[in-house]
């Protein structure tokens, strides 16, 4: 055995010998508690989501949802984020290979006469072995070197591996967060839309029941010149249409605040929304019962807990790594050269390379902070994960349990409003042939106002719980 394969064994061994030592003290692997335990997915756990078709079919609203994906802000700034982590996982990918550095440098060493390159550079100088140009030069000496300098850290114990994973699942983290962003946005513009729709038949029910009480109050006054009625009664008549005149401006102004706050959601300066004239939409469908667990996972705030739950623990392998001994080879090439006009000479090309074993000793309590912080954090992703399934499962079962509710409720609703119509209609004829006192016109009056605003109130219920459904299933 030579001498050059005698120190590779002896390296090797030195390898060894510090890895068990680093072994030893490096911590265990993380462990985290059984995950929550959810339903299982049966045959008829599905949720159709042509139930939503209807909901998002409204050409008007498609535009509004467009122009919000392209200009809103915090989407904007959302796109932006996921580029910051697109490059660190493009600077994660490529931390296994060697940094390499064009260098050119120029230095001067005053060495003393009883030092060891003082005492070598006389002797070498009076050597009759060298000629004119290896003599060097006397103090101070200079040095030049134009060439490529290196470093590379060999991944042994896979901490450049994990750092890499921990970049990829943050990067998927924010295209996530992205998408949970886009999805409330959809959401919120649909909401906001179906406002305005409610909020204009609203107006249009205020504008018939107004045309009804103008009638009303002609009519009793009428009577009154007939002496068929009193004065008493002409004033409530009056009072109750100011009162409905009142609740038209207060629907004028939601619809303007309405109209703002869409436009900010849409980026834009407040201006007129277009939208449908059609303000008698028929509610959706029913939905099908039973919460669609695979469907809630695909949920983006769930994908997005659980890849920072995947990040945190490939931080925790990385933080586990550190405590195992690191090797880099630092190679160099170039020429180099005492005096500068021999540095490019032939005779000036150098190389060299130096292999450098290092192993923490006493940093060991820093590692072992870091590691227990990466530790916490990793578990503290953990119950994040946990308590966003818990959350979205109890989310999307009460609002199955609101829209279901909401549209049984609508249907009643319906048919109670048919009813007092009727019963306005029965009233108003009673008084004019003196069966009935303005009193009762005006409870029927006031009451079929309050049941049709009730009514367009209960659509729009169904409406949003639809909305809130597709968004708290993540947009699917």
């Amino acid at each position: 055995m030579n001498k050059h394969q005698l120190d590779i064994r002896k390296g090797l061994y030195a390898l060894a010998l510090a890895t068990g030592v680093s072994a030893c003290s490096a911590p265990k692997q993380l462990t985290t508690p059984p995950p929550v335990a959810l339903p299982e997915t049966t045959v008829t756990d599905t949720l159709d989501v042509k139930s939503f078709t209807r909901v998002f079919n409204d050409p008007y609203l498609k535009a509004l949802i467009d122009t919000a994906l392209a200009s809103n802000f915090d989407l904007l700034a959302a796109s932006q984020r996921v580029i910051v982590a697109q490059s660190q996982l493009r600077m994660a990918k490529n931390a296994w290979l060697p940094t390499v550095n064009g260098v050119a440098s120029a230095g001067v060493d005053r060495y003393g006469d009883y030092t060891l390159n003082g005492v070598g550079n006389y002797d070498t100088n009076l050597s009759p072995n060298i000629d004119k140009d290896q003599k060097i030069p006397t103090s101070p000496t200079p040095e030049f070197f134009v060439g490529f300098r290196s470093s590379w850290e060999i991944d042994l114990w896979g901490k450049i591996r994990a750092q890499k994973e921990a970049a990829l699942n943050r990067y998927l983290s924010t295209t996530e967060g992205r998408r949970l962003l886009s999805t409330q946005v959809v959401a919120g513009v649909a909401t906001l839309y179906y406002d305005l729709v409610a909020l204009d038949h609203e107006l249009k029910i205020i504008h018939r029941n107004i045309g009804l009480q103008e009638k009303a109050v002609a009519t009793v006054e009428v009577q009154k010149a007939g002496g068929r009625a009193t004065e008493l009664a002409v004033q409530q008549f009056k009072a109750q249409l100011l009162s409905t005149r009142a609740l038209e401006n207060n629907v004028k102004q939601q619809i303007v605040a309405t109209e703002n706050q869409l436009n900010a959601l849409l980026g834009r300066l407040p201006q007129p929304v277009p939208r449908t004239a059609d303000t008698t939409n028929a509610i959706p469908p029913a939905i099908q019962k039973g919460i669609p667990v695979a469907t809630l996972l695909r949920r983006p705030d769930i994908q997005q807990a659980e890849l920072n739950l995947a990040a945190t623990k490939a931080d925790v392998k990385a933080a586990r790594a550190a405590f195992f001994p690191s090797l880099t080879i630092t190679p160099y090439t170039g020429f180099n050269a005492f005096k500068a006009g021999l540095l490019f000479q032939p005779a000036s090309i150098a190389w060299g390379a130096l292999g450098g074993l290092t192993m923490p000793v006493f940093n060991q309590k820093q590692l072992q902070s870091q590691f227990n912080i990466t530790q916490a954090e990793a578990m503290t992703a953990f119950y994040r994960y946990q308590q966003a399934i818990v959350d979205g499962y109890a989310e999307v079962s009460s609002i199955m349990s609101k829209v279901e509710n909401e549209q049984a409720t609508w249907q009643l609703k319906r048919e109670e409003v048919a009813v007092l119509q009727d019963a306005v209609a029965t009233s108003n004829l009673l008084f004019t042939t003196g069966y009935a006192n303005y009193l009762e016109v005006i409870t029927a009056q006031k009451s079929v106002l309050e049941a049709e605003l009730t009514l367009v109130t209960t659509r729009r219920n169904v409406y949003q719980g639809m909305i809130t459904l597709y968004r708290s299933l993540g947009g699917n």
